[in-house]
């Protein structure tokens, strides 16, 4: 009975906050007013609410511009939690852009489609996120290509990350700083998740998106961790792949920190905390 409340309570409440801010972004978007970066923090603010999402952040966002967060991805919670906490734009499949009224939330987000399996199409996709990180906005790249069961990492897909060095040959810019960001799902209601219960909230490809938002509505109270780790800055020079290594790593560090409950050191700087970045590193 309780989780039926807890869903129809959740559910208004989203279709509320969506007939109220929806119109205010489309004319944001269509009019180019920059609180068209600023209203999805707000309804993502909102929206975490409702499901009961209590985010505690470690580290901070880089500063520098432009700038990628390379995340891993295991719900489609990740999209809440991330824009919950900063101004950010995602790279999302094509698919995405399909979708019933998530395809339209992505647009709105000003979301870059990209299509992974068409590789004529790479550098076109790779110069329009190039574009937008000379222009400042921040990307996100689920760089593992699809999403996990929240207990692992992925292996990280290099190509996108090229797009980073697009973004230094076609533009002014002479830098990117890319930044490793890990997103772990830690509890429900308090209680530790552990390895056969992160399905709770986890969404990986083979499973239908209806009865994964459905079941998160219903349980509600969850935790998660969002890691900012130690940046690299890249230039011309940089190797691609070994860029797309050392986010893997930092990543699968910093998720394992949050899932085992352990004190974080930085394997490159041997800082308790990641939140005290010494000069970012070229790769």
């Amino acid at each position: 009975m309780m989780a039926r409340l807890r869903f129809v309570f959740t559910a208004t409440g989203f279709v509320l906050v969506t007939i109220a801010l929806l119109p205010l972004q489309l004319l944001f978007v269509k009019t180019g007013w920059s609180l068209q970066k600023k209203l999805p923090v707000l309804f993502h603010k909102i929206v975490r609410r409702l499901l009961g999402i209590r985010i505690h952040v470690h580290g901070e966002m880089a500063k520098g511009r432009p700038l990628m967060l390379a995340a891993n991805h295991s719900s489609w919670a990740d999209i809440v939690v991330l824009s919950a906490v900063a101004e950010v734009s995602f790279i999302a499949k094509s698919q995405v852009a399909t979708w019933p009224l998530f395809g339209l939330f992505a647009k709105l987000q000003r979301s870059v489609f990209v299509e992974r399996e068409k590789r004529g199409k790479t550098h076109d996709q790779a110069s329009e996120i190039a574009t937008r990180l000379a222009d400042g906005d921040v990307m996100v790249l689920f760089a593992e290509g699809t999403t996990s069961d929240g207990n692992r990492i992925l292996p990280f897909k290099t190509s996108l990350f090229g797009a980073a060095q697009v973004a230094i040959r076609e533009t002014s810019v002479e830098t990117v700083t890319i930044q490793p960001v890990a997103i772990a799902y830690t509890k429900v209601h308090g209680v530790p998740m552990g390895r056969f219960h992160r399905p709770i909230i986890a969404w990986p490809g083979d499973v239908e998106l209806g009865p994964s938002l459905i079941g998160m509505l219903k349980e509600g109270a969850y935790d998660v961790d969002v890691r900012f780790g130690e940046p690299v800055v890249i230039d011309s020079k940089s190797d691609r792949k070994a860029l797309a290594r050392t986010m893997e790593e930092r990543v699968r560090t910093m998720m394992q920190v949050s899932l085992q409950g352990r004190d974080y050191i930085d394997p490159v700087t041997n800082l308790h905390d990641p939140a005290i970045f010494k000069e970012a590193k070229k790769l």
